[in-house]
């Protein structure tokens, strides 16, 4: 009788080894205190270029596994705030980085540091090496911490104005005289001079992002950091993924 037993017992456990199915992987999950900001801010228009090959790297960034923007829960409020604010004037919030992994710092610093000449649409007056002296790539970045977003203003209903020979030119955005990324002095937020158009422009976004109790980085008129951020000396290394 025992062996009887034990033989309905392997053909049973054989049974379920077979016909088990295989169940999809789920991303992780995020670290305490973040989220994805489609989940906070859905209206919100995400053009997360390091997750694809439009950008000064020409390829995918080490650690953005999907193109979707990750932030810490009182950023992403935070940013909320500010797209509903400027909504009620036909407009929208475009993101283009916002949680940036540590490794993808790494990885862009690596990439620098192989050195090459000027790129003319990404770093027009400077060598690739001397991106990081310069200062146009850190070594750290305030993105690690999770409050940082690259971010610009675009109409709610369509289309927006003519491009910027510099930086994500085919972005749908309201002129700010130069493209996301754009190492170049264009780019810093006062430069002068500068149409009255895009002056205008960057006015606003800094206007309405201080609003929402974000500081902007002088030299990048798109970077933002939220004030008294969640997570002042703390990097973080997992990668930007979808649900």
């Amino acid at each position: 009788m025992n062996r009887v037993r034990q033989a309905i017992l392997r053909v049973g456990f054989f049974a379920l080894t077979v016909v088990a199915p295989v169940l999809p992987a789920l991303a992780d999950p995020l670290p305490a205190g973040f989220v994805r900001l489609a989940d906070i801010a859905p209206s919100i228009y995400q053009d997360i270029r390091y997750a694809g090959s439009d950008n000064f790297l020409h390829r995918k960034v080490t650690g953005y596994d999907a193109p979707v923007c990750i932030l810490t829960l009182q950023a992403a409020q935070a940013l909320a705030s500010v797209q509903q604010a400027i909504a009620a004037k036909g407009l929208t919030l475009v993101v283009f980085d916002c949680y940036r992994p540590a490794r993808a710092v790494a990885d862009m610093g690596d990439w620098t540091r192989q050195g090459g000449p000027p790129d003319p649409r990404w770093y027009p007056g400077v060598r690739r090496g001397d991106l990081i002296a310069k200062g146009y790539v850190g070594e750290l970045s305030t993105h690690s911490r999770g409050s940082t977003v690259d971010v610009a203003i675009a109409r709610a209903d369509g289309p927006s104005v003519a491009k910027s020979a510099c930086g994500a030119i085919d972005a749908d955005t309201l002129d700010f005289g130069s493209g996301f990324d754009c190492f170049d002095p264009m780019s810093e937020t006062a430069h002068r001079p500068l149409g009255n158009e895009a002056t205008a422009n960057r006015r606003l976004l800094v206007e309405a992002m201080r609003a929402g109790s974000f500081k902007n980085y002088a030299r990048e008129w798109w970077h933002y950091t939220l004030r008294h951020e969640p997570f002042p000396t703390q990097r973080f290394d997992f990668p930007v993924s979808a649900e």
